[in-house]
C-alpha cells in the first residue's frame, strides 16, 4: 500500500491538528485554569481578558479552524476508499470536533468572552468583580471541559484510524 496517497496526507495533517488542539486544551486545562483560580476576581478577568486578545492570532486561528474542514474531507476520502470500516473512526472524530469542539467554542465560550472583554474592571467595584467572575468563570470551566473531552476524544479516534490504515 502506497502511504503517500492524498487521503493519507490529509488523514495525517488532521490527526496533527487535532492533536495540537487537544494538547492546547489540555495544558489550559491543567495548569492554566487551575493557576488562573488562584487569582483575585480582578487579576483573574484581568488575565483572561488578555488571553482571549492574545489567542486571536494566525497560528491558534489555523490549527483551530483548519479541522473543521480537514476532518469532513478526510472523512470523505477514507469511505470513499471502501474495504474498510474504519473511516467510521474518523466520522466520530468529525462530528466530536466540529459540534463538541468547533460548535461549543464558538456557540459558548466565544460569547463568554466577547462579553467579558466589554467589562470596564478598572473601574468596577470589588462585588462587581465577584459578580462578573461569578458569571464568568463556571460556565466557561464547563463549556471548556466538554470542549477538551470531545478533542481528545477525536484525537484517539483519528490515531485509532491511523494505526488501522497504516499498518495495512
Amino acid at each position: 500500500m502506497d502511504m503517500l496517497t492524498t487521503s493519507n496526507l490529509v488523514l495525517a495533517a488532521g490527526t496533527l491538528l487535532t492533536g495540537l488542539m487537544a494538547g492546547l486544551f489540555f495544558s489550559f486545562s491543567t495548569a492554566i485554569i487551575p493557576g488562573l483560580a488562584q487569582l483575585p476576581d480582578g487579576a483573574y478577568l484581568q488575565a483572561f481578558q488578555n488571553i482571549n486578545i492574545s489567542i486571536q492570532n494566525p497560528v491558534f486561528l489555523l490549527c483551530f479552524m483548519a479541522p473543521v474542514i480537514i476532518l469532513p474531507v478526510t472523512t470523505w476520502l477514507q469511505n470513499k476508499q471502501g474495504g474498510s470500516s474504519a473511516w467510521l473512526w474518523v466520522l466520530a472524530a468529525t462530528v466530536l470536533y466540529v459540534i463538541a469542539v468547533f460548535g461549543v467554542t464558538v456557540a459558548g465560550n466565544v460569547p463568554l468572552n466577547d462579553a467579558l472583554a466589554k467589562a470596564d474592571l478598572t473601574n468596577a467595584s470589588l462585588p462587581s468583580l465577584a459578580e462578573q467572575r461569578a458569571a464568568f468563570e463556571p460556565l466557561w470551566n464547563k463549556l471548556h471541559t466538554i470542549r477538551t473531552i470531545a478533542n481528545f476524544l477525536a484525537f484517539i479516534c483519528l490515531t485509532f484510524n491511523c494505526i488501522l490504515t497504516f499498518k495495512k
